[in-house]
C-alpha cells in the first residue's frame, strides 16, 4: 500500500483479518525473511505487516512488533441438531425464537435494494461506534470481484430492515465480514437470525467452517457473544517489521489515547451524510 496519510507499506493482505501463506511453512518462513531484509533494507517502506492465522516465526534483525486479536471460528462438521444445542440458551437461543415469534422476515442476495438496506444499517452502526462508514463503492467493489461467493443479508420488521450482515465464501468456509442493524429494534433479535441463516446455509452446502472473524483484545462482550455460538476462541497475531520502533500511522492510535478519544468524541456530533464523505476520502488509507 502506498498511501500519503500512512505511509508505504507491506500488507498481506489489506483489510483482511487473517492470510495465510499459499507455501509451506519452511517455504513461506524463508521467502519471508528475505523478503523483510529486501524490501526494508530499500529504505522506502514503514514497514511489512504479516496477518497470518497461524503463527511463523521469522528470525530478522528488523524490529518486531506484535499486535494481537482474538479470532473465533465455528466447526460445521457436527449434525445441525447439534450445532443448534451448543449455543447458548438465553442469549443465542431464545433470541433466534424471538426472532421467530416477532415474525421477522430474511431476504438475501446482492439486489441493489439490498445493498441500499445494509448500507444505512452500516451508517448507522458506524455512527454508533463512532467511527466513519466504509465508502458505499467499497461494498460495489466487493460484489463485483467476489460475485456468487458474496451474500447480503438482510432482516425485516414488516417492509423496516432492522439488521443485515455480508457473508463471503471462500473454499469450505463462510466468513462473516460485515454486521450491521438499526439499535431500536436489536430487542427482536435480527442479527442472530441472520448468523443462524448463515451458519445452516454453510451447514447444508457442505462447508467445514464458519468464521466470525477477528475481535480487538479488550471488546470482551464480543468475544462473549462469539464463544456463545459454539465458536472456539484463538489468537490471531499480527506481525510488523520495520527498520525502527516507530512503525506506527496515524490509525494505529489506541482507543485509551486521547486523540483517539478526542476523534471519537468529535464523531459522535457529525451528520451522517458528513461521517460517510469521510470515510469515502480515509477509508482507502486504513489497511
Amino acid at each position: 500500500m502506498d498511501s500519503w496519510l500512512t505511509g508505504r507499506r507491506l500488507v498481506s493482505l489489506p483489510f483482511s483479518d487473517h492470510c495465510e501463506s499459499l507455501a509451506p511453512p519452511r517455504t513461506t518462513v524463508a521467502i519471508l525473511e528475505k523478503t523483510i531484509e529486501q524490501e526494508l533494507g530499500h529504505g522506502s517502506l514503514r514497514y511489512v505487516e504479516i496477518r497470518p492465522l497461524r503463527p511463523v516465526k521469522v528470525e530478522t534483525p528488523m524490529h518486531q512488533t506484535a499486535v494481537t486479536y482474538a479470532f473465533h471460528e465455528l466447526d460445521l462438521r457436527p449434525d445441525v441438531s447439534i450445532l443448534y444445542s451448543n449455543l447458548h440458551h438465553d442469549s443465542i437461543q431464545r433470541k433466534i425464537r424471538r426472532a421467530e415469534r416477532e415474525g421477522l422476515i430474511y431476504r438475501e442476495g446482492v439486489t441493489e435494494k439490498l445493498l441500499d438496506e445494509f448500507y444505512s444499517l452500516m451508517k448507522l452502526t458506524r455512527q454508533r461506534h463512532r467511527v466513519p462508514p466504509q465508502p458505499r463503492k467499497w461494498f460495489l467493489n466487493l460484489i463485483e470481484c467476489f460475485g456468487d461467493a458474496l451474500k447480503i443479508r438482510v432482516a425485516y420488521n414488516g417492509e423496516q430492515a432492522v439488521a443485515a450482515m455480508l457473508t463471503l465464501r471462500y473454499r469450505d468456509t463462510m466468513v462473516y465480514k460485515y454486521g450491521c442493524s438499526d439499535h431500536r429494534f436489536n430487542r427482536m433479535g435480527g442479527m442472530h437470525l441472520l448468523y443462524w441463516q448463515a451458519i445452516q446455509e454453510a451447514k447444508a452446502a457442505g462447508l467445514r467452517r464458519f468464521d466470525f472473524g477477528r475481535t480487538d483484545a479488550d471488546q470482551f462482550g464480543l468475544m462473549t457473544f462469539k464463544k456463545r455460538w459454539g465458536a472456539v476462541q484463538s489468537k490471531l497475531t499480527y506481525m510488523r517489521y520495520s527498520k525502527s520502533e516507530r512503525s506506527t500511522h496515524l490509525f494505529d492510535l489506541p482507543t485509551g489515547n486521547w486523540k483517539a478519544r478526542t476523534a471519537q468524541a468529535l464523531m459522535t456530533r457529525l451528520p451522517a451524510p458528513v461521517m460517510a464523505k469521510i470515510g469515502e476520502l480515509l477509508y482507502r488509507h486504513v489497511g
